[in-house]
């Protein structure tokens, strides 16, 4: 069943907590498909008076805050063996060069990583636990994390709200294209990431010494 009609089934309350849930367990390190349940659910709220598109972005917003915040702490907890087990768990994801590319974006970005890190697929997975791993100050944890939050997920269900109202007559059409146009960002922003982690990879077997041989 398309993701939309399945969500028209539900009551609203359950929506808000479901959007909700998924966008906080996908920035927990959990990979889940957070970014279609929103888009999904936003244009499901342009065409049922009953879904609060407010509520709707709040509840998205909240989930990804608590999700990165809980993240943080466990990543912080953690350390370097967390995402060793979450390796070995979720190996498409978070494979050695994976985690390098992410590291190098830490570095490179500071603060900024976890911001734009709500909108690269991977990095809105990875934001929370690493940040934590790098014992990135909270403070600076947090103000990142509420305006990334809010950013990408009040701004999200704005947008597509907005667009399905405009485009109500297109509506279904609309949520099959904004659904692959999800899906191909998500896909795409994968790919270049990946790209990067192999990358990164050849770096790093590169730069590892070649073991001496023993004296006879």
């Amino acid at each position: 069943m398309h993701v939309q009609e399945w969500l028209e089934t539900v009551p609203a309350v359950s929506i808000y907590a479901l959007v909700a849930l998924v966008i906080g367990v996908e920035s927990l390190g959990i990979p889940l498909p957070g970014e279609i349940v929103l888009v999904s659910a936003a244009l499901l709220s342009s065409q049922h008076a009953g879904i609060n598109p407010v509520i709707l972005g709040a509840c998205a917003s909240l989930g990804a805050i608590v999700g990165d915040s809980i993240g943080y702490a466990i990543g912080r907890k953690g350390g370097r063996p967390l995402l060793a087990w979450l390796g070995a768990k979720f190996p498409r994801h978070f494979s050695e060069g994976h985690v390098a590319t992410a590291e190098r974006s830490f570095q490179k970005w500071g603060v900024w990583a976890v911001f734009f890190g709500r909108f690269i697929a991977l990095l809105r997975i990875f934001a929370g636990p690493l940040a934590g791993v790098l014992h990135m100050p909270y403070w600076k944890f947090l103000i990142a994390n509420v305006l990334g939050g809010i950013v990408w997920a009040g701004g999200t269900t704005a947008v597509i709200y907005y667009v399905g109202v405009v485009a109500e007559s297109w509506l279904k059409r609309f949520s099959w294209l904004g659904l692959l146009a999800a899906v191909l960002i998500g896909l795409g922003s994968m790919l270049i990431v990946r790209r990067r982690a192999n990358k990164a990879s050849a770096e790093h077997g590169a730069a590892e010494p070649e073991p001496v041989p023993a004296a006879d």
